[in-house]
């Protein structure tokens, strides 16, 4: 058993936490903002490799995510459901270059669009899945503390999970934050969630309200909502899932995506990164922890 700090507390932080207890370490995590108050429980998070690369690598992280979800889809009390959905195309396409990490991809045609496809798809409820994930640390004798770092830890052993705070704490300024607003409508029994790249326009139904989304602003520090942002957005959607249509907002949220021009998953002497998963945190989460998991123990 060896002790290890992981700093960062959203999806990404917790899910190598959890690995690194399985695993038989001793592991305290501390974070400026707790599960709840992350990024992460903004997102949509419907699996789907957004804003990530390496191709290979996310693939890879991404088809090891998938079956992770899809074996605590059978558990309620994780927030995970397996459903599924369709992403239009404005125009013919080749299979995505991810459809290696998904088990089937049907093509599928939408009135008004030339081209898409539907697969079965994990939808993971976040703040339920926050709290089961925090719960899954604590089980397994994990520490969760509220620290505001202005620098990594001294060790023994540091993984470093602070997505757009590594700007500072790994003094990597290609770490860029690239905004996302939603707004969260009451659920009107949608089933199947949908996705249009343009805007981009996500659907993404839940047990009791439905995440709509989005934006894409490369740069934008604001965590601030924007009202005729969210008008755009409804409007988007309505035209995508006509079903939305007068549907009651519940609330407006934004989150920052930590993008970087590759994902950064490597040791460097006691320090493991894990950072820069842009719109694909919570589907490369799993992936990315199994790989952390593997550097520490090298």
């Amino acid at each position: 058993m060896r002790r290890v700090i992981v700093v960062g507390a959203g999806v990404m932080g917790l899910s190598c936490a959890a690995r690194l207890l399985e695993a038989g370490h001793r592991v305290d995590v501390l974070a400026r903002d707790l599960p709840l108050e992350t990024p992460s429980a903004v997102a949509a998070a419907l699996w789907y490799p957004y804003r990530a690369l390496p191709q290979d690598r996310v693939t890879a992280w991404s088809a090891t995510s998938y079956a992770a979800f899809a074996a605590l889809a059978g558990d309620d009390e994780t927030g995970v459901r397996m459903r599924w959905g369709t992403e239009v195309l404005p125009e013919p396409r080749a299979d995505p270059w991810w459809v290696g990490a998904v088990p089937g991809l049907e093509r599928m045609r939408v009135d008004g669009y030339a081209d898409g496809w539907s697969f079965m798809a994990p939808v993971i409820e976040m703040p339920v899945y926050l709290r089961w994930l925090a719960g899954r640390v604590d089980a397994l004798g994990g520490t969760l503390t509220r620290a505001n770092l202005s620098r990594l830890p001294s060790g023994p052993l540091v993984v470093n999970c602070a997505g757009i705070g590594s700007r500072l704490l790994a003094q990597d300024l290609t770490v860029t934050p690239v905004r996302g607003q939603v707004v969260l409508v009451a659920q009107t029994g949608l089933e199947q969630w949908w996705l249009d790249e343009s805007g981009p326009t996500y659907v993404v139904p839940r047990s009791r309200d439905i995440v709509v989304g989005g934006t894409d602003d490369e740069g934008d520090w604001s965590r601030t909502p924007d009202p005729a942002t969210a008008e755009r957005i409804l409007a988007r959607a309505v035209a995508l899932v006509p079903e939305l249509a007068g549907a009651t907002v519940l609330r407006h949220r934004v989150g920052l995506r930590p993008v970087r021009p590759a994902v950064r998953v490597e040791r460097v002497g006691d320090v493991v990164h894990c950072y820069g998963q842009g719109g694909a945190g919570v589907t490369l989460s799993w992936g990315c922890a199994d790989e952390v998991a593997r550097l520490l123990d090298a």
